[in-house]
């Protein structure tokens, strides 16, 4: 066959002995396509290829480049072949029917040079083919946004993937595409999710994004597991490349659940094993902590899961009884009474006099005697009170 380079050439002696005793597959499964869709299909040559060997597959959609995962014959050239009953198994556990698995269509041949050279040509002309689909779109002002153009190799079909959030009539974009490449033309509408399977790259872990890279079946991803998984619910950390929950919060959930489990709930009563009984504030899945204010010092510590225990309602109900007895028991402390503080003094307020008008003449006078000290002047009738020169009391005159 032309193209076809075997590997026998590198192959230890042994290993070439045991190759040449293989037959040949009878069916292989294989992967296709942008969407990553998986096939079993029969094949009829001669060639035993190895896992990830080029095929050149017909499927429903056409003739088209595939990539060699395993066969489902023991006696095959691959030596990580599978049952058909484990191939089964692994369908159902992915995804069931919702798994992109068929098996209609047939392996025509291990793929030459020159079925991945015209792959290759047909993937650099796409560039072109978006740019006049993009200029068709905008001219007719379609409410849709094209994501991928996917080129089959056999020529017969052109798939134009795309997202759009309302019905789109693109009949007339149809007929323009297909006068102007002179094949059958194929409007493919996808979701968020798929936009990034198709156009994504690598996510914020480093790792090449799971959608695209083993991910077949994209399942809606709760709020719960990120609340459960998550410190914060900042959308930046929680978010993948298509907008949505990353579906990696999937992966753990179970794992994070069971261990919620067995943590106690706040505000349980327990008693741990050195401090006596309090009562759980908070805790930590991952750890396995749990954040306990004591009741004898009423602080906050952190416990293990195996060092705590938690207390029946009669075995809290006892402590509390127990901790009110000790508590009535006791002498009553006394305390140093701490002498009243001195009230402090008001400031005196300064009295302002207030001109409302003349004053009369007797009242200057009476106030200018009390400031020299007197009192009123002698009035007729009054007896003396000084004392004389001699100390003796005078006589009136």
């Amino acid at each position: 066959m032309a193209g076809l380079i075997t590997p026998l050439p590198i192959m230890l002696e042994e290993d070439r002995k045991v190759y040449e005793k293989l037959e040949p597959p009878k069916t292989m499964v294989c992967r296709y396509g942008y969407m990553k869709q998986i096939a079993e299909l029969p094949y009829s040559g001669q060639a035993k290829p190895g896992c990830g060997s080029k095929l050149v597959i017909r499927t429903n959609r056409g003739i088209e480049l595939a990539e060699m995962l395993t066969t489902t014959c023991p006696n095959a050239g691959c030596g990580e072949s599978v049952s058909r009953k484990q191939l089964l198994e692994y369908i159902d556990a992915s995804g069931g029917k919702d798994y992109p698995f068929t098996n209609q269509g047939r392996v025509l041949r291990i793929a030459t040079a020159e079925d991945v050279l015209e792959q290759s040509r047909l993937d650099k002309r796409k560039t072109d083919v978006i740019k006049f689909t993009k200029d068709m779109i905008r001219q007719m002002d379609l409410p849709m946004k094209l994501v991928e153009v996917e080129q089959l190799l056999g020529g017969e079909r052109v798939i134009f993937h795309y997202t759009s959030e309302q019905w789109v009539d693109f009949r007339e974009l149809v007929r323009r595409l297909a006068s102007e490449y002179q094949t059958r033309i194929e409007m493919h509408q996808v979701n968020a999710r798929d936009e990034a399977r198709l156009v994504a790259d690598y996510e914020k872990c480093g790792q090449y994004c799971c959608c695209k890279q083993f991910l077949k079946v994209l399942k809606p991803v709760s709020m719960r597991s990120a609340k459960v998984q998550k410190a914060t619910l900042d959308p930046t950390k929680i978010s993948g490349r298509c907008g949505r929950l990353m579906c990696c919060l999937r992966y753990e959930d179970q794992t994070y659940e069971s261990l919620r489990k067995r943590l106690p709930k706040r505000q349980t009563r327990v008693m741990t094993e050195d401090d006596g009984p309090g009562t759980v504030v908070d805790t930590q899945i991952l750890t396995q902590l749990a954040l306990v204010r004591l009741d004898s010092s009423g602080k906050i510590s952190a416990y293990p899961l195996e060092n705590i225990r938690v207390l029946t309602k009669e075995e809290d109900a006892k402590l509390r009884e127990q901790a009110e007895a000790r508590a009535a028991a006791a002498p009553p402390v006394r305390t140093k009474r701490r002498p009243p503080a001195p009230k402090p003094v008001p400031a005196a307020v300064p009295v302002q006099a207030t001109n409302s008008g003349p004053e009369p003449e007797g009242g200057r006078k009476r106030r200018r005697r009390r400031r020299r000290g007197g009192g009123r002047p002698p009035q007729q009738g009054d007896k003396p009170t000084g004392t004389g020169p001699t100390g003796d009391q005078g006589s009136p005159s």
